[in-house]
């Protein structure tokens, strides 16, 4: 495991100036934060809408704690050999090299909230093999961020090490989940799927559990107790790098 840190910005954008805050993002910004040293990659995604809970009260608790930024409809994710990887690259450093063009486009941004993580463990999926790259995110993610809340820390190990990693490694599309904990940022805990696709994630991961009536029991228990960052967990779909195209299969 030689990417196991990961610098997540969640943030917003207005409609004017989107465009070429992208093309400066994908263009200039990425590809000059892939030179630093120990940074092994990105992937920009776009947050997906949700479906919204059907009656009920949904079992998901989010924080209202007003200092938390609530920007969520962009996530931009670099790679790391550790998370030490960032330690140059936090912004009280990294402002002083930034041009005016920088610090026009990244005034754009709105709600910025971000973590620096550490993976806990991780689990390949079925698909991953159709991995695009040594380190390319997946073409759709499902990202989670949250706090303890009234749940024991042990709990949580126990619940991610003896069932959800072990049922993504066995869900159609998945190509791995990854368990993540803060080195800094107001989310203790993070959780990483990647997903083939968004229709893939959509179809296979809300049922995976109905086969299994007492695990389905334990995780409405455990995530009830649990404080999530405003929006997570964010389903997102990646706009770089380019999701390719699918080859077609070959007539038999």
């Amino acid at each position: 495991m030689v990417d196991r840190g990961l610098w997540i910005t969640w943030y917003g954008l207005p409609e004017t100036g989107r465009d070429a805050y992208l093309s400066w993002l994908h263009g200039k910004f990425i590809p000059r934060m892939l030179k630093k040293p120990g940074v092994l990659y990105a992937a920009h995604y776009a947050a997906q809408a949700q479906p919204v809970h059907a009656g009920g009260k949904p079992r998901l608790r989010h924080t209202d704690d007003p200092a938390v930024p609530t920007g969520n409809g962009y996530i931009l994710i670099f790679g790391g050999k550790t998370a030490h990887a960032f330690a140059n690259l936090t912004p009280r450093k990294l402002e002083r090299e930034l041009t005016p063009e920088d610090r026009k486009m990244l005034a754009l941004r709105t709600g910025e909230r971000v973590n620096i993580v550490t993976e806990e463990d991780r689990a390949a999926g079925p698909a991953a093999k159709r991995r695009e790259g040594k380190f390319t995110l997946a073409p759709c993610i499902q990202l989670g961020s949250f706090n303890a809340g009234s749940a024991h820390e042990d709990e949580i190990l126990d619940w991610y090490a003896n069932w959800r990693l072990p049922s993504m490694s066995k869900l159609p599309g998945c190509l791995g989940i990854r368990k993540l904990n803060s080195v800094s940022g107001w989310a203790k805990h993070a959780v990483l799927y990647e997903f083939v696709s968004l229709a893939a994630r959509d179809e296979h991961f809300p049922f995976h559990e109905n086969a299994r009536p007492e695990m389905a029991a334990w995780t409405d228990t455990l995530v009830r107790k649990l404080i999530h960052a405003p929006g997570s967990p964010n389903i997102a779909t990646r706009l770089w790098p380019p999701v390719k195209a699918a080859a077609p299969r070959k007539k038999r």
